[in-house]
């Protein structure tokens, strides 16, 4: 049998070829029913009811599949098959590969995790906080640090400060063929800023669709923290609001203080942030939601115009993660651009980038998030 037939068999499944004319041997069968267990409809039993069976399968897939795909087969798995009390055994949290869409869960369920699987989920939630802290704890760190210290250029430096390199290009044409030297016309050199701290206020809209957007910002808000320039505040959001800053030592601690699943009030989220603010022009707010407020909006653009009208940094961003371009109220991010608050999704390997820029008071927009 060639290879591209047997290809087109897995891809088929079992259902196109009823009389099993292709045979399907070693590593490729055990393949084929990894994959049947969640793909075909018609399979009776899937998974089976038993923890072993879970457990085998999550075995098998780790051993049939690179670690991307092993994460989708999981998350189809939970999403087909039901299979919640794959969250809830230690033994089956611990076999499983941790991605954002499966803490997410995990942070769903987590007012209903039994005692003896509490400690397992925090487990899985420390080694997605380890891999995404060690991607991007560095970027994050030097574009804030890049950011708040940047030298500033200026003319008629104080001799100790002029840039010869740019002051000589800057004075060629006073080239002296008769002496063979430059005459320093325009001096230009830099001074550095004065060490300037910045007050971030992260909203984060806990609703179920904001749910992978939260696991990341969680983390990357711990992140922020860490930098002694930057006073950062981190405050999640339903229907309630619930400052989350104390929790900003320990991503894990913060991630499970979340209550995701929940409805959205943006307007008393403002109401809130705007009781931290101190000092507008120093400050920067992100509010991280799709914008679908549940009551009238009209209070929540009315808060943001009042903010934005205080000096604050104010960017709205529609999603932070992986997922590509979100779904979000159209109407309201519009409305938004329109007062000057730009509205557009991020991933979080391009934040650090963005957050360099909103901190040196550049524009920004969807070309920066993407």
């Amino acid at each position: 049998m060639d290879e591209q037939t047997e290809r087109w068999r897995l891809i088929l499944g079992s259902a196109a070829d009823p009389e099993q004319s292709v045979e399907l041997k070693g590593d490729t069968k055990g393949i084929d029913m990894a994959l049947e267990a969640v793909y075909d409809s018609q399979r009776k039993g899937g998974l089976g009811a038993s923890s072993p069976s879970v457990n085998r399968w999550l075995g098998d897939i780790r051993r049939y599949f690179p670690t991307t795909i092993v994460q989708v087969l999981q998350r189809d798995a939970l999403e087909r098959l039901n299979l919640q009390r794959m969250l809830l055994e230690p033994e089956l949290l611990e076999a499983v590969v941790p991605d954002v869409h499966l803490v997410a869960s995990l942070l769903t369920l987590n007012k209903i995790l039994p005692d003896k699987s509490r400690e397992s989920a925090r487990l899985v939630v420390r080694r997605l906080v380890d891999e995404i802290e060690k991607k991007l704890r560095l970027p994050l760190e030097q574009a804030i640090r890049t950011s708040l210290q940047r030298q500033q250029p200026v003319r008629n430096p104080h001799f100790s400060a002029i840039d010869w390199h740019r002051t000589i290009r800057k004075n060629l044409k006073h080239y002296q063929s008769d002496y063979q030297t430059i005459i320093p016309v325009d001096l230009i050199g830099y001074r550095k800023h004065r060490r300037r701290f910045k007050h971030i206020i992260l909203l984060m809209d806990q609703s179920g669709s904001m749910a992978s957007s939260v696991v990341y910002a969680g983390i990357l808000a711990c992140l922020m923290s860490s930098v002694s320039s930057l006073h950062t505040h981190v405050i999640a959001f339903d229907t309630q609001v619930v400052d989350l800053s104390e929790h900003l030592s320990d991503p894990v601690d913060l991630l499970f203080a979340t209550q995701l699943g929940g409805g959205t009030h943006i307007a008393k989220a403002l109401r809130y942030a705007e009781s931290l603010i101190s000092a507008p022009a120093d400050t920067v707010l992100l509010l991280l939601s799709d914008l679908h407020e549940g009551p009238l909006p009209h209070e929540m653009l009315h808060r943001s115009a009042q903010i934005k009208a205080m000096g604050v940094n104010f960017i709205a961003l529609l999603a932070l993660n992986d997922e590509g371009s979100p779904a979000y109220n159209r109407d309201i991010a519009m409305t938004l651009a329109g007062m000057g608050i730009p509205a557009f999704a991020s991933s979080p390997d391009a934040f650090p980038d963005l957050l360099a820029k909103i901190l040196d008071g550049k524009p920004v927009g969807a070309d920066d998030g993407r």
